[in-house]
């Protein structure tokens, strides 16, 4: 490579994909059933109207840029709606291991295709 193109590169290095990916309620259902971890990005206050059972709260604004301890298990994250977890993809793709997702629909997403809430 010229020298051009090595002073280019280190100015913008190239981009790796992402490996986040979306999926639905029924397959995040099946990965949590197999073992999958599963990550709640909404504020504590919004957990009052609901949440899946057996997630972590890890809320955006306290996202840091430290990987979850995932054990090569995927990573599910999801929002009330997914816009949240969809316009962080990139973060949360830089934490989420191996295999990160975004639950399609967050909470409701979850609810509608009829799997139970937590509450409490």
């Amino acid at each position: 490579m010229s020298l051009f193109g090595n002073i280019l590169k280190s100015i913008f290095p190239e981009k790796k994909p992402m490996k986040i990916t979306t999926i639905d309620a029924r397959e995040a259902k099946a990965l949590i059933d197999n073992g999958a971890i599963l990550v709640d990005v909404r504020e504590p206050g919004e957990r009052s109207g609901g949440y899946i059972a057996n997630d972590r709260n890890l809320p955006l604004s306290r996202l840091t840029p430290v990987p979850i301890e995932a054990a090569g298990k995927p990573v599910i994250f999801y929002c009330a709606s997914g816009a949240r977890t969809r316009m962080n993809a990139s973060a949360l793709d830089a934490i989420g291991g191996a295999e990160p997702k975004i639950l399609a629909g967050g909470i409701m997403g979850w609810a509608q295709a009829g799997y139970p809430i937590a509450r409490g």
